[in-house]
């Protein structure tokens, strides 16, 4: 069996990966959204998904340390702990936690933590969006290490702490499902470290003026956070999850552990699309490259996402490659709307799916 639920995550990432066999399901858990997302919806799927099964949790995945994936989990773990607090039955257990610190992968030495920590004491953080969240995200997930460290769960004991595409060359098992690791590389670990550190040298003293311009040009310049991305394969059914990765990162990635052909091509039963289908982390060429037949995507219109382009891109790229896919979106939205008015799926092979409106999250079934 191996079944994977989006949930319902706003503008952010929710799976739950269901595997094992009938009668006796086993889950992962990858990311939990933004705020206000646990309650609403991450809980919901939980105790409609996992509760009745047994309410365990193998493994508890953040892929990276932004707002939109981490702060689910946190609101997650902080009634674990109110509920062991009050020695109340807690809704879920949770086996292990995957997750790349911003100290253990980019600030080993603690050079920037106290710079960063200064940024987030000035307004202008208030008035930031993209680069604010981003840079909230670094403390949100040292957060959610602490209060995993205090419910006493496992941190990364299925690989080396940071997990990295040199140090995880075999794959983890749990029962029928494999999960080999394809980002981030120690590369690009050593890239965006560099990043950030021009970033922060370049913009400490122009934040601290609050000035709109400046706030608004922060915003799109912020490096953006490497992923956990990993395939997971179970009954011979392989999907590929790339959190907010760059598609050639990931292309990388999968050369390094052996996933690509002699024609650098590789085919996957499902890709979750990176960063929301945003057209900034993907290209057509990756489509060209890395298939699949399902795409599921998580995003609700915010920032425009999923972007036309990256819609178009990938059926056309399936058009010409005379392959028949399924799209599975979390929520409508004017670029799905776009895409079928200007791409009809008759003539272009596709479908586009959506979660139900009276469901908080949405399964496909890639063996039952």
């Amino acid at each position: 069996m191996f079944i994977v639920h989006a949930v319902q995550a706003q503008f952010g990432d929710c799976l739950v990966l269901e595997y094992g066999s009938p009668g006796a399901s086993r889950f992962m858990l990858i990311d939990g959204g933004p705020s206000e997302n646990y309650a609403p919806y991450l809980k919901d799927a939980l105790q409609k998904l996992v509760v009745p099964k047994g309410g365990a949790i193998e493994r508890m995945v953040l892929s990276h340390v932004d707002t939109d994936h981490t702060n689910g989990l946190l609101d997650m773990l902080a009634e674990l702990r109110a509920s062991r607090d009050a020695e109340e039955d807690e809704l879920v257990t949770i086996g292990g936690f995957w997750h790349n610190s911003f100290t253990s992968t980019l600030d080993p030495k603690g050079a920037m933590a106290p710079r960063i920590a200064q940024l987030q004491t000035l307004n202008a953080m208030a008035s930031m969006n993209h680069a604010g969240a981003a840079i909230l995200g670094v403390t949100e997930g040292a957060a959610l290490r602490r209060e995993a460290l205090f419910l006493e769960i496992p941190l990364n004991q299925d690989f080396q702490d940071p997990i990295v595409v040199e140090a995880c060359p075999d794959p983890a098992t749990f029962g029928n499902l494999n999960v080999t690791i394809v980002g981030p590389t120690q590369a690009n670990l050593d890239e965006l470290k560099a990043k950030w550190e021009d970033w922060l040298e370049a913009n400490e003293q122009a934040i601290a003026t609050a000035s709109p311009r400046v706030l608004a040009n922060l915003d799109k310049s912020i490096p953006n956070l490497s992923s956990i991305c990993f395939v997971a394969e179970a009954d011979g059914k392989r999907g590929l999850f790339t959190g907010d990765a760059r598609s050639d990162h990931t292309l990388k990635g999968l050369e390094a552990q052996g996933f690509l052909d002699a024609a650098g091509k590789v085919h996957f039963e499902l890709i979750k699309l990176a960063h929301h289908g945003s057209n900034r982390n993907v290209t057509r060429k990756f489509f060209d490259k890395v298939t699949a037949d399902i795409y599921v995507v998580s995003a609700d219109g915010k920032d425009d996402n999923p972007d036309l382009a990256t819609l178009i891109w990938l059926v056309e790229s399936a058009k010409d490659q005379n392959r028949e896919i399924r799209i599975v979106a979390t929520n409508q939205t004017e670029s799905t709307d776009k895409i079928v008015e200007e791409y009809p799926p008759d003539e272009y092979g596709y479908t586009l799916e959506f979660r139900p409106d009276d469901d908080n999250f949405v399964s496909v079934v890639l063996s039952a």
